[in-house]
């Protein structure tokens, strides 16, 4: 199997993952609204649109690692993999869109505060609620930073933030519960719609950065680099060393110096080993290197320098 096919075979199988945020994200709003019905609290509700959010999240992310899991074509030579970008872009949109419904609603409701019933049920199910979330998103951010998957990162991301709320509403109506003060719950309910409005931030901000080419992280740059020390020591110089990120694929290309008496059999080795290399240490990265003997002046140019 080549590493491109095997490439995608691994993203097709993280399609799976996708609808175990999808179930876990039905069960979550079927409980966080039974909470809501019976309590009347806009906090409860705030969870409950979270929720929401996160179901459409998941079903964005399925669409798009299948879109990422196709092979390439002609009219995409590199592979889908960007697709997984358009999900998690798409997913800080609806958070922002969520975030400004929960604190519309949680306003109104500061200045028209409304009696809550039956917080105590209504505890346990956000409670029950809660504790789904958290198995999920651990399922998934594992299966994320395994595969090297930002779609499955920000539904974890999402489903842990879901997690987080949820321990702040739960505690904001026990106090509520405890001490009958009842402008609490809006409150608590603003403060949940500011901390989504963060997470869409990360998430929007790490979208554009991967549709714009960013370079691959510094940490990374320095694996590189090493790699590179350890050729200089037997000859061999770069240049123009560019790297990007597009979803869970890699691109690195540089220029690969050797002294000029060396033969074309020996240079070529030289390459293909850096490569292999750099592969080993950046699993699905696609490396291309360009041979140019270190002895020539004009070695040195770059058009892109220019």
């Amino acid at each position: 199997m080549t590493q491109q096919h095997e490439h995608q075979s691994n993203r097709a199988a993280l399609t799976r993952f996708a609808w175990i945020s999808i179930a876990a994200s039905i069960l979550t709003i079927a409980l966080k609204s039974g909470a809501y019905l019976l309590t009347n609290s806009v906090g409860f509700l705030s969870d409950a649109v979270e929720s929401l959010v996160n179901l459409v999240a998941g079903i964005m992310a399925l669409i798009m690692l299948t879109i990422a899991a196709r092979p390439a074509d002609e009219s995409h030579a590199f592979g889908h993999s960007k697709a997984e970008y358009f999900s998690s872009a798409t997913e800080g949109i609806l958070i922002l869109v969520a975030a400004g419904g929960i604190i519309s609603t949680a306003i109104q409701r500061f200045f028209n505060p409304q009696p809550l019933e039956q917080l105590g049920i209504g505890l346990i199910i956000s409670a029950a609620a809660s504790v789904v979330n958290f198995a999920a998103a651990r399922v998934l951010l594992a299966a994320g930073r395994r595969e090297n998957s930002i779609t499955l990162e920000a539904d974890a991301q999402h489903l842990m933030t879901d997690v987080w709320t949820s321990v702040g509403v739960i505690t904001a109506m026990g106090v509520v519960a405890l001490t009958g003060w009842q402008t609490l719950d809006p409150i608590i309910a603003i403060l949940v719609g500011l901390n989504i409005v963060w997470t869409a931030y990360q998430l929007l901000r790490r979208s554009v950065a991967g549709l714009m080419d960013a370079s691959l992280p510094e940490a990374e740059q320095k694996v590189i680099e090493a790699v590179m020390s350890r050729y200089r020591e037997r000859g061999v110089a770069f240049h123009a060393l560019r790297t990007r990120q597009s979803a869970a694929r890699r691109f690195v290309s540089v220029h690969v110096l050797v002294p000029g008496a060396w033969t074309v059999h020996d240079a070529h080795h030289i390459a293909e080993d850096f490569e292999g290399d750099v592969r080993k240490e950046l699993p699905d990265a696609i490396v291309q290197t360009h041979l140019e003997p270190v002895d020539d002046e004009i070695s040195m140019h770059d058009v892109h320098e220019q």
